[in-house]
């Protein structure tokens, strides 16, 4: 029996940063936390009590994001500095670095195998390095503005984007091509990331909204307003069932996917929070905001064990409904049309290693690369059962009525989007209504100095 869900509880603080926390990453293994800061240092938390932290000195500005290899013997950082570096995560914490970004680099990011780094600058392109040969490989330009965030999908075969130019792009790392663009003329997002399963992106907005996109089927599955300020980062809890995001209101919440609701609201940073990542586990949550505290919560809230979530999953490969998150149908704005989908079809591929004569810096080889697991195996294709869809014969319900009811729930579509558009503007025109108030209270006063 899954237990009871219980409310998310603040374990411990951990402060040493002297100034505002811009990136947060827990350990594989769940006992270490790293930590990235305006200071230009790094941390890394031990989560035992009373454990020593360590704190790493080598850049020379901001360091915007840090994240532990998937074994958890690297830690990687990208820095205001135009740098990337790699950390041994011990206590001597010596380092590498990578030169090629020309501007400031925002984010990093490891492929789920070790071998590939994803990183994103304001010199408008995202780069991907080859972490076996220690070197970069390729750059990705089409984005004509600063680029924020670059995650790869959890098979390596994807990386989405965001950019200030207002778009989320869906790139192929095999043809190096951009496949899908999402677009928003209200905001830009601040952060993006896959769900566990890779069929879903999130984004963090900063017109304070989060969305969930479908990329199979290339839609918006949910939009939630819950925020009063710009959403900064999002976390995915590893069963894909909760998301929890960090805005410059001051808040966390968490939102629950399934029911497609906010659940909770946690209000433990005094100024903006600027990052929050799940542990590999989900078990614990941590965030990082301009108070320079970094906050360790307990989860407590996710009833649900690991079988629960692999049977649902299973069900879901035979639905012949339209591909959603989880068994989410979407709430407002833009819900599914009522439309069988292709079948989707996944290839796993392996990419092949480095000649074993390259000479290989020991302190940053990943092990991974060199394991058994990392042959070369044959693709393989996962396919629905398309052959009991029924025919026209079968129906229970005439075709006629069938063809109204779809023509009755495309026109629901335009009305919700319509009306989602409509709210938009009715939040854009308060927004501007309160800050003429506040220019008129201020020369209100400053008009009774005066006199």
């Amino acid at each position: 029996m899954a237990s009871a869900p219980e409310d998310p509880v603040l374990e411990r603080y951990f402060k040493g940063h002297k100034a505002a926390i811009t990136s947060v990453d827990f350990s594989p293994n769940g006992k270490q936390l790293a930590t990235a800061s305006w200071d230009t240092f790094l941390m890394l938390w031990n989560c035992k009590p009373q454990a020593r932290a360590f704190r790493y000195v080598g850049h020379k500005d901001v360091v915007t994001s840090v994240q532990f290899s998937p074994l958890g013997n690297l830690l990687a950082s990208a820095s205001r500095d135009r740098t990337i570096r790699l950390w041994i995560p011990d206590k001597r914490g010596k380092s590498s670095e990578f030169k090629a970004h020309t501007a400031p680099v925002r984010s990093i990011d490891f492929s789920a195998d070790g071998q590939f780094l994803a990183t994103a600058s304001e010199d408008k392109s995202i780069k991907v390095w080859n972490m076996y040969r220690q070197r970069f490989l390729y750059s990705l330009y089409r984005h004509t503005h600063w680029v924020r965030c670059a995650k790869f999908s959890p098979d390596g075969r994807l990386i989405v984007s965001c950019s200030e130019d207002k778009t989320i792009k869906i790139w192929d790392t095999t043809n190096k091509q951009c496949v899908n663009n999402f677009s928003d003329s209200v905001g830009f997002a601040n952060f993006v990331g896959f769900n566990p399963t890779g069929t879903c992106i999130a984004s963090a907005g900063s017109d304070h909204t989060v969305k969930i996109w479908d990329i199979r089927v290339n839609k918006l599955l949910q939009h939630y307003q819950v925020h009063s300020g710009g959403v900064n980062c999002v976390s995915f809890h590893p069963s894909g069932n909760y998301l929890i995001t960090a805005s410059s209101d001051g808040t966390l919440k968490i939102l629950d996917l399934l029911e497609g609701r906010l659940i909770y609201t946690l209000q433990g940073h005094t100024g903006p929070v600027f990052t929050v990542s799940f542990s590999k586990g989900g078990d614990l949550f941590s965030s990082g905001g301009a108070d320079a505290q970094v906050l360790l919560w307990r989860t407590n809230f996710d009833g649900l064990n690991c079988k629960d979530i692999i049977k649902r999953n299973l069900k879901r490969l035979h639905f012949d409904s339209s591909p959603h998150l989880v068994d989410i149908y979407p709430r407002t704005p833009h819900p599914h049309e009522g439309k069988i989908e292709t079948v989707e079809t996944t290839d796993t591929t392996v990419r092949t290693l480095a000649d074993k004569g390259e000479e290989i810096n020991s302190y940053f080889l990943n092990p991974s690369l060199l394991s058994s697991e990392c042959s070369p195996t044959t693709s393989k294709k996962k396919t629905e059962d398309t052959s009991d869809f029924p025919s026209e014969s079968q129906r229970s319900i005439p075709l006629a009525v069938t063809d109204a009811l779809e023509h009755i729930m495309e026109q629901l579509s335009v009305l919700t989007q319509t009306v989602s558009i409509l709210e938009q503007r009715l939040t854009l025109t308060e927004d501007k209504l309160k800050d003429c108030l506040e220019n008129q209270h201020r020369l209100f006063n400053a008009l009774q100095q005066k006199s």
